[in-house]
């Protein structure tokens, strides 16, 4: 009797897992491709802006992927159990479960299994793979801006090169590289002018690092000095053009932001008398709202049960919409408290883990009324307000439009 029991409960935490897998991953998928369509769109904007080139885009995005993750992760976790148990709800099977003496605490450990292995990754990437992939996308936005050769030069404008020499190309392909329909314009101190015209040209790296030949295909170069009296015009089929690209200032240290530090690094910026005061509360508030932001995935299995049961003779789904509120909004606090604390106004222990005290508090009662208040139901009282209030605009609308059909 004892292995048929432990074989029946092996094979109901299989079958929840199943019901949660997939809402979560979907949702996780779901919630990433949107946030990675947003950013591309303003990506595209921007590196077009600065012409760079579209390969530029596809790394800057994979360098978001860690920051996206971290926010769809809890969501997807949050769901996943709430869609997965509302299901058993609506289907009776949560009753037959209950009859057969299967305690809530009992069906929370699938929930808790998922809650605790995706909370370790979450930490895993706030921790340390989001900091160093957000220093990459800011390399990234400073190498575009800074003008590097190859992802400065603008189709269809005419691109400062230095002081003195002026480039403009109709197309490009192979990110920068290949050009076709080029114009380059060069002078010297001592009243020396070039300008050269090519159907093609190709960047070509030499033992310089401070300089690149382009190597121009099929024009004609015209040389001017003070001491000719006509220019003298030459037609090509091959010519080596150097070019001295621009001083770039050298991309700053990992570390000038709190986005770009590792847990371990944020401690001991925060624990060390030697630094400033205000560097010491940015990074002891950034360290508390990560890690708060990370436990907070513990309390997602009760909410997801609390808000997954709807009362007695109801099907409604107001759960869903109120579970995505409550985390945004848990989200949205947790920020600003991030910035009371950086400020110094309130200690950022108080100032992220209070609210985390009351939340978890609201979550344990919301659980407390499902699982051993008999017929409790936290989100009744909600789903009477909505029916009322969808009542009410019913109403509205149906005389609306009486007094519509009255007029006409």
């Amino acid at each position: 009797m004892g292995r048929l029991n432990f074989e029946m409960l092996t094979a109901t935490d299989r079958y929840i897992a199943r019901l949660i897998a997939l809402p979560l991953f979907g949702t996780l998928v779901i919630a990433a491709m949107l946030l990675v369509l947003d950013k591309m769109l303003r990506l595209f904007d921007f590196v077009a802006a600065e012409g760079g080139p579209v390969s530029v885009v596809w790394r800057m995005l994979a360098n978001m992927i860690p920051e996206y993750l971290s926010l769809g992760i809890p969501i997807g976790l949050m769901l996943g159990i709430l869609l997965a148990f509302r299901k058993l709800a609506m289907s009776s099977e949560l009753d037959v479960f209950r009859a057969v003496g299967l305690s809530y605490g009992r069906l929370m450990r699938v929930p808790y299994m998922y809650a605790i292995g995706l909370a370790l990754v979450n930490l895993a990437i706030v921790g340390f793979v989001q900091p160093y992939a957000r220093y990459a996308y800011e390399g990234l936005r400073f190498e575009l801006r800074s003008g590097a050769l190859g992802a400065s030069i603008k189709v269809g404008e005419f691109t400062r090169l230095g002081a003195r020499m002026t480039m403009r190309i109709e197309s490009s392909r192979n990110s920068g590289r290949d050009l076709n329909g080029i114009f380059v314009r060069a002078e010297s101190r001592d009243g020396k002018s070039l300008a050269v015209t090519a159907e093609h040209g190709t960047f070509m790296a030499t033992d310089d690092p401070d300089t690149i030949i382009l190597r121009l295909r099929n024009g004609v170069l015209v040389h001017n000095a003070p001491e000719f009296r006509t220019p003298r015009v030459l037609a090509f089929t091959g010519h080596d053009l150097p070019i001295d690209l621009p001083r770039i200032e050298a991309f700053r240290k990992r570390g000038d932001k709190d986005l770009e530090r590792t847990i371990p690094e944020l401690v001991r910026i925060g624990k060390d008398p030697n630094l400033p005061k205000n560097l010491r509360l940015e990074s002891r508030a950034n360290f508390h709202f990560r890690m708060a932001e990370v436990a907070m995935m513990l309390l997602l299995p009760l909410l997801g049960i609390a808000l997954a049961i709807p009362p007695k003779r109801s099907s409604s789904a107001l759960g869903v919409f109120i579970s995505i509120v409550m985390i945004v909004t848990y989200h949205k606090v947790n920020e600003y408290a991030e910035s009371l604390g950086a400020l110094g106004k309130v200690d950022p222990i108080i100032a992220l883990w209070v609210p985390f005290a009351m939340f978890a508090g609201l979550i344990y009662w919301m659980y407390h009324m499902v699982a051993n208040v008999p017929g409790g139901a936290p989100i009744a009282a909600l789903e009477r307000g909505a029916a009322k209030m969808g009542g009410a605009v019913k109403a509205w609308l149906r005389l609306g439009r009486r007094k519509s059909s009255e007029a006409a």
